[in-house]
């Protein structure tokens, strides 16, 4: 069933775009997009935090990545980056005083700033999916939603609870395949979904629906989401997809999705021989 939802969104338009908060209707380049305000992103818009604190404790405690726990381990080989290297300044920009999202342990954190409402994200979605696979043992690619409007919360609060039941993995791709294919969950231009609309789609894969609304609406989850939504502050991440890494560096170049990444595997190789 994955791979069918990865192929289903490789067929979008391949057309390099960003998200923000902006009507759904522009689409502008992201070579080209205007930057925007330095207020766009700011942690006072993530939801309130005066839910119910029920089965916090398991969201906050999820790995950054959401990785299934019965993962295998990873063998793939460290491969020496493609192409020209990235160009400071136009390729991707260093952040000042940039940290991690969380603890490295080790490894080297590529970070995508994403929402499962943005149709962008849901284009590169496939690329980023076949590209993670492929990174050795040392590099961990680590999802961050943010919120952009109310319709973005409600997928923000669900991707945390998923990743509290280690279903990131699972899911990830197929949210983006029933929101701007299967139009099964809505997204720009419609009513934010409820909760419990959205907990019903993710009963699928095994989850109990009233114990996920509740890890939506918990303490952990809207902490998380705050945090989230403060580090995409703090990295100039004011559009989505971007891509962060180590929290050292923004890429703000390539002129399609490959080569986004392309840049991204340069300034992992960076980091890699800092070491």
């Amino acid at each position: 069933m994955k791979s069918r939802h990865v192929l289903m969104l490789s067929l979008l338009l391949p057309v390099l775009a960003a998200c923000g908060p902006k009507p759904a209707t522009d689409t502008t380049p992201a070579a080209e997009a205007p930057a925007a305000p330095a207020t766009t992103i700011d942690a006072t818009t993530a939801p309130a935090t005066d839910a119910p604190a029920a089965s916090a404790d398991a969201a906050t405690a999820a790995p950054a990545d959401g990785a299934d726990s019965t993962a295998t381990a990873n063998t793939n080989p460290v491969l020496p980056p493609q192409g020209p290297p990235p160009v400071a300044g136009t390729d991707y920009v260093e952040i000042p005083n940039g940290q991690p999202y969380a603890p490295l342990n080790g490894q080297i954190e590529v970070v995508e700033v994403f929402g499962y409402v943005c149709p962008a994200c849901a284009r590169f979605a496939p690329e980023v999916s076949a590209w993670k696979k492929k990174q050795p043992a040392d590099v961990r690619v680590t999802y961050v939603p943010v919120v952009f409007g109310p319709v973005w919360a409600p997928y923000g609060k669900a991707f945390y609870a998923a990743q509290a039941k280690g279903l990131v993995d699972k899911t990830h791709d197929a949210v983006f395949s029933a929101i701007h294919l299967q139009r099964s969950l809505p997204g720009e231009g419609k009513p934010p979904a409820d909760p419990a609309q959205i907990a019903q789609w993710y009963a699928q894969y095994g989850v109990d629906a009233k114990e996920f609304v509740s890890l939506m609406n918990s303490f952990g989850t809207n902490s998380q989401v705050a945090r989230g939504m403060q580090f995409a502050k703090n990295a100039g991440a004011e559009s989505t997809p971007t891509i962060i890494v180590n929290g050292k560096y923004r890429v703000t170049g390539g002129q399609t999705y490959a080569d986004v990444l392309r840049i991204a595997d340069h300034l992992v190789a960076m980091e890699r021989a800092r070491r």
